[in-house]
């Protein structure tokens, strides 16, 4: 008979299965040119909206100062766009382009399509049922880092 799951134990689990999920994603190439960081910001207001950037920089936890050169970079592309804070005009907010809304949508569907082959070469319908049913809860507890 199994007892109550070890939180130790789980952690450990995600961390290491997570980990090979992420480094196994990250090399399979996606067509276009953008970094992991520029598309971690992408991505991330496509997600949240407008947000002033060393509040993006927070939530992706990397510094202001690189944040300020990724969504530089990504302004330079026509991805993003700046404009003032309506709460205090002093700080700036960051927003998606239609342009950078398109990259997220068209990365998003090569990603999608890359992983669904995946799943549908290797998976079953209750193991494809258990991978739905983990995802809300995967995400809640990155949000919880």
């Amino acid at each position: 008979m199994r007892g109550e799951p070890d939180p130790a134990e789980v952690a450990a689990a995600l961390q290491v299965s997570i980990g090979l999920f992420v480094r196994r994603l990250r090399r399979t190439p996606v067509p276009g040119a953008l970094t992991p960081p520029e598309m971690s910001a992408l991505t991330r207001l496509d997600r949240i909206g407008p947000i002033t950037p060393s509040a993006l920089a927070k939530t992706e936890q990397i510094t202001p100062q690189a944040m300020g050169a990724t969504l530089g970079a990504l302004e330079q592309q026509g991805l993003v766009e700046r404009r003032p804070d309506p709460e205090d005009g002093r700080r700036a907010v960051m927003s998606l382009t239609e342009a950078g809304r398109q990259v997220v949508r068209d990365k998003r569907s090569v990603r999608t399509q890359q992983l669904a082959k995946a799943l549908s070469d290797g998976f079953t319908r209750e193991e494809l049922e258990v991978l739905m049913a983990a995802a809300p809860l995967i995400e809640r507890l990155g949000d919880s880092l």
